[in-house]
């Protein structure tokens, strides 16, 4: 494939869709799950582009900044996700999931549980049933697409219909 914009080529590997064409089926099966609608999709971007910045990947952050810019949110709200425990922009139900993929994605203290029983009390508080399991589908999601693009380095893109892949 031709890189179009002159940017020299980053991607580790070819598109892996290519060699195991069910990874497309796998994607489309999770996006179906997290867009039911129980939970809101800003809700799931800005927890996409939380596990972005947790795991520094250029490909994650970018792509998710663009979802949120094209779903109209603000740059402030966009910039401040990655300290989002002191700004201002966010809903107490966007925090608790907020703090659940940071507490997914970090380690605990020694001896600590990754998502202790107030963490999960404090998430169940603002979401059902429905959307609690839509927010942990969601999360796991992330942390599929966390492994493709911290392994084969995909271009960064703004858009899942721009190049990815060289």
């Amino acid at each position: 494939m031709t890189n179009t914009d002159a940017r020299p080529s980053i991607s580790r590997m070819s598109d892996p869709a290519a060699f195991v064409p069910e990874v497309d089926d796998i994607s489309a099966a999770l996006f179906r799950a997290t867009g039911n609608r129980s939970v809101p999709r800003t809700t799931i971007n800005l927890v996409h582009l939380r596990a972005g910045q947790i795991v520094r990947n250029t490909y994650l952050t970018i792509l998710n900044t663009g979802f949120l810019r094209k779903a109209g949110q603000s740059e402030e709200r966009i910039t401040a996700v990655s300290s989002w425990q002191d700004a201002p922009y966010f809903t107490d139900a966007e925090r608790a999931a907020l703090a659940l993929v940071e507490a997914t994605l970090q380690p605990a203290a020694h001896g600590e549980e990754r998502v202790s029983d107030e963490l999960y009390a404090e998430v169940a508080k603002h979401y059902d049933e429905k959307a609690l399991a839509t927010l942990t589908i969601a999360i796991g999601q992330i942390n599929f697409f966390i492994a493709l693009a911290v392994i084969g380095k995909p271009q960064p893109v703004a858009s899942l219909a721009d190049v990815q892949w060289d």
